[in-house]
């Protein structure tokens, strides 16, 4: 058969005349037929006769066959094989510059169907195949870019909201202001050259974690007074210190409260900035010097020294438990109750294996996403993130999120990312 299969397929140089292709696709061996299926050189009808093969391995080749007619393609963007579909979506994502809803050309129109019957497919993945190939496509059919830019599923609009080209600004100001999924406003605040209307929309919300990127984002088109807004939000958040301070320009009033309460390390960063004027730059010089005078001798710096004694000591006894196979959920929840809360952070840090500064990150930012990632990570339960929202963030009840049906609110995608986010080596 394989000699046969060699024979009759070698590099499809020799054309089939249209009675041979026929026999081909009702032959019994399904390689002989998929083989078929790959040919460029095959009747349109011939391919649709193949679309409707019993063997998925045959479909999968129509599907990826850029000489397939529309109506194998319609057929095929129903197909009960995910692979399948998958196939499809890779090829007809290049067939979908330029195509409209509205085009007269019935051949168009069909594909435009097969196209979105994909971007409406029940299978994340299969989205997520269309969403990455069209994500920086400038002439993209917008309907459907629309559509895969409101997904739930954050690696289905993720991309789109983060590159699109065809989203306009009317667009992305809809999607911010009808409760975006978790994720979604980030994505939006690492798009290149946000303009002025769209960093008032999302620095207007409380995405502790979206204002943080659009700060880091250089090109984000910041206005003077949404800055000045944001700073006054700031001192509690430390999440923004960094990417405050390092903004290629920032407002002499923003630079004044920025050096009232970040660390020392950022308050020389700002200090050694030169877009500042003059008198600014003294100003944050002597700030400096006050701040590292006041740090030495001041009763926070006495309870900092006491409170990383207490990390440490809590450290210990929570290694201690894990080296024992006794740091379980149940012991976790116990400390938590009695408001060991350095235990309780020492225990949650060693079991998600990540580093205390990233989970520190976490407690002091008072990031919900970030601790429930966190719970996932160290294989506790979505009902115990609420405990550790509630109880060791002091998060009020309007910031909490709450598991869904008993499961992490959050999709692992989200989490992962939350991870990543708050990611930072000892």
């Amino acid at each position: 058969m394989a000699g046969f299969l060699k024979r009759l397929f070698s590099g499809g140089k020799k054309p089939i005349d249209y009675d041979r292709a026929k026999d081909l696709a009702a032959h019994p061996n399904s390689q002989v037929r998929a083989d078929l299926a790959r040919r460029g050189d095959i009747r349109p009808e011939i391919l649709y006769f193949l679309a409707g093969d019993t063997d998925p391995a045959v479909r999968r080749s129509v599907a990826a066959n850029d000489s397939a007619p529309p109506q194998a393609n319609l057929l095929l963007a129903a197909d009960r094989d995910d692979e399948v579909r998958g196939d499809l979506a890779t090829k007809i994502a290049r067939l979908a510059p330029g195509l409209s809803a509205h085009d007269q050309d019935r051949l168009h129109r069909l594909t435009y169907e097969a196209l979105e019957i994909i971007a409406r497919d029940q299978i994340p993945r299969i989205r997520q195949i269309l969403s990455q190939a069209l994500k920086d496509v400038a002439n993209a059919p917008p309907d459907v870019i629309r559509r895969l830019a409101r997904d739930a599923e954050l690696v289905v609009s993720g991309p789109i909201l983060r590159f699109s080209p065809v989203l306009t600004d009317e667009d992305l100001l809809e999607i911010i202001g009808t409760d975006p999924i978790p994720g979604a406003l980030t994505a939006i605040s690492r798009r290149a050259g946000i303009n002025t209307q769209v960093c008032d929309a999302i620095a207007a919300t409380d995405d502790v974690d979206a204002i943080a990127v659009l700060l880091g984002n250089p090109l984000a088109q910041i206005r003077e007074e949404t800055l000045d807004q944001l700073v006054h939000r700031a001192a509690d958040i430390e999440a923004w210190h960094r990417p405050f301070v390092e903004r290629p320009r920032i407002p002499t009033r923003v630079a004044h409260r920025l050096a009232r309460f970040v660390a020392a390390d950022l308050l020389r960063t700002l200090a050694d900035r030169d877009d500042l004027d003059p008198e600014t730059t003294a100003l944050v010089a002597l700030m400096v010097e006050k701040r590292i005078g006041e740090t030495a001798h001041s009763p926070e710096a006495t309870a900092s020294n006491r409170r990383a004694a207490d990390l440490s000591e809590a450290e210990a006894r929570a290694r201690a438990l894990m080296d024992g196979g006794h740091l379980t959920e149940t012991t976790i929840d116990t400390a938590l109750a009695s408001g060991d809360l350095a235990f309780v952070t020492a225990a949650v840090t060693l079991l998600a294996g990540m580093s205390a500064k990233s989970v520190a990150k976490v407690v002091d930012t008072q990031s919900a996403k970030g601790i429930i990632a966190i719970t996932w990570k160290a294989g506790l339960s979505s009902g115990f993130s609420l405990q550790l929202q509630t109880r060791l963030l002091r998060l009020p009840p309007s910031r909490v999120i709450a598991p869904a049906d008993g499961d992490f609110p959050l999709t692992t995608r989200e989490m992962e990312w939350q991870l990543e986010f708050f990611d930072t080596p000892e």
